[in-house]
């Protein structure tokens, strides 16, 4: 079973900072900074698209390479069918590549003991703003 699903967030304003390291400053990766976010999640791109729930977790730099944030997210359905029910997803987010794939390491509801992988890439982007789109496609099992 596969499910398409859309995250818009701002990229200057969706997350709240928590916590850093002494020497997240200087490095170039942020190495050690934390972020709380909740984002609406959406049937479609459009502004209009109906809300279906909310993405709620935590990420946090963890790379020293490249740009990697180790990833919680909660994928919380508030209507619908699914209402009621969430996706838990638990991996890297090498942000800078095209497709991201996170396995889906389970859930509530219709989602219960689910596992599967989710492919994510930007949808849409703009530097100046902030605002993003972030396009899902999971599948599980």
């Amino acid at each position: 079973m596969y499910i398409l699903l859309l995250e818009k967030y701002n990229t200057l304003t969706h997350a709240v900072e928590v916590a850093e390291a002494s020497m997240t400053k200087k490095s170039p990766t942020l190495l050690g900074l934390v972020n709380i976010f909740d984002d609406p999640l959406t049937e479609g791109p459009e502004p209009t698209s109906k809300l279906v729930g909310r993405v709620q977790g935590l990420y946090r730099s963890a790379g020293q390479q490249e740009v990697g944030l180790l990833l919680a997210r909660n994928l919380v359905f508030t209507t619908g069918k699914f209402n009621g029910s969430s996706l838990i997803i638990l991996g890297t987010n090498a942000i800078f590549h095209p497709i991201r794939v996170m396995p889906i390491i389970g859930g509530t509801g219709a989602f219960r003991l689910a596992r599967g992988f989710v492919q994510a890439k930007i949808h849409f982007f703009n530097l100046t703003s902030g605002d993003t789109i972030l396009w899902s496609t999971m599948l599980w099992l």
